[in-house]
């Protein structure tokens, strides 16, 4: 556990200086090959794009928010109004009976994970799935209050209720993990479309900018897979993210086709087959390359030790405020 407290301080050492570096530069050089050549890392800050951006109109973003923006999974709201305006929570987060009723959704999953030897296997899966789902949205939301409180500004929730989506576009696009969005259309989608526009022409100039952006996505999350499990990457994660890409683009290449029809499914048989879509690729895909890195047993290990960690510097405190109170009540007694 020291080890890694060592590395966790070491590491945001690193990333703030890091970040500090690169807001002093986005100030000092233009916009273009010259700031490229200072920080290759930042491609969009580079070209004067992405989250660290201010629009044209406004003032450079200041050091504090920077670096916050830069180092934690945010995404700033345009209304920026203050954390406190909405929700009585983090600004553009939702309401907090969402996130404790998740929550006590979450827990109600712990006593099937102690007669999982007994419960079918599919079943485990759609709970593995819930839970990941609750776990990031919730911890996720956790670092946008801090950080709005941080900042005085209200952020966008990362999360809007997936399991609503209408369709895979909607699912992706506007639904899940908005954060990892918000990167990809500036930095992937963006450029191939307007590459490929020249190639196919700008009808079809979409759907090669989906392919590569889940492509694109496809590795990171292999690499993400690999440092939790540090085993050789059987690419099956992969395979997830490319099928959800073609789907994607072969739903984007029939709205085009059918454009003008008014004819269109009910929102609730959307809703099923879109989410039935994910869930059973899920199954098939995404979910066994991340139980055969043994995942479950890790994180509850981890979370262990977090509360160890917590209760250590708890303890250390509530010794000290003893030792004050006694010699206190020595120097002053009644």
């Amino acid at each position: 556990m020291e080890t890694e407290l060592h590395n966790f301080v070491f590491v945001w050492i690193s990333v703030v200086a890091a970040l500090i570096y690169c807001r002093y530069i986005s100030i000092l050089l233009p916009v273009g090959p010259k700031r490229l050549f200072f920080f290759l890392p930042l491609l969009l800050l580079a070209y004067g794009k992405g989250p660290l951006v201010p629009p044209p109109t406004s003032s450079p973003l200041s050091l504090q928010l920077f670096v916050t923006t830069a180092s934690l999974p945010i995404k700033i709201s345009p209304s920026a109004e203050s954390p406190t305006s909405k929700n009585g929570g983090g600004g553009g987060l939702k309401s907090p009976a969402n996130y404790v009723a998740k929550c006590l959704l979450l827990v109600s999953l712990f006593p099937l994970y102690r007669r999982n030897d007994y419960v079918h296997e599919k079943v485990m899966m759609l709970a593995y799935s819930v839970h990941v789902y609750i776990v990031l949205e919730v911890a996720l939301a956790v670092i946008g209050v801090a950080a709005a409180r941080l900042i005085g500004m209200a952020v966008e929730p990362q999360f809007d209720e997936p399991y609503l989506a209408t369709s895979l576009q909607d699912f992706w696009g506007r639904r899940w993990n908005l954060m990892a969005t918000s990167i990809l259309r500036p930095s992937v989608y963006e450029p191939i479309r307007l590459a490929s526009g020249r190639l196919v022409g700008r009808q079809w100039a979409a759907l090669p900018a989906v392919l590569a952006t889940f492509a694109v996505s496809a590795l990171m999350h292999e690499l993400i897979f690999y440092y939790i499990g540090r085993k050789e990457p059987t690419w099956v994660v992969t395979w997830f993210f490319l099928l959800h890409g073609v789907a994607v683009a072969a739903e984007v290449a029939a709205k085009k086709a059918l454009h003008g029809m008014r004819w269109r499914l009910p929102a609730e048989v959307s809703r099923v087959l879109t989410v039935g879509f994910v869930v059973v690729t899920g199954f098939w895909l995404f979910l066994p390359p991340l139980l055969r890195y043994d995942t479950v047993a890790k994180a509850r290990r981890e979370t262990i030790a977090v509360i160890e960690f917590v209760k250590c510097p708890w303890s250390l405190l509530r010794f000290s405020s003893f030792t004050v109170i006694s010699g206190l009540s020595s120097l002053y007694p009644d």
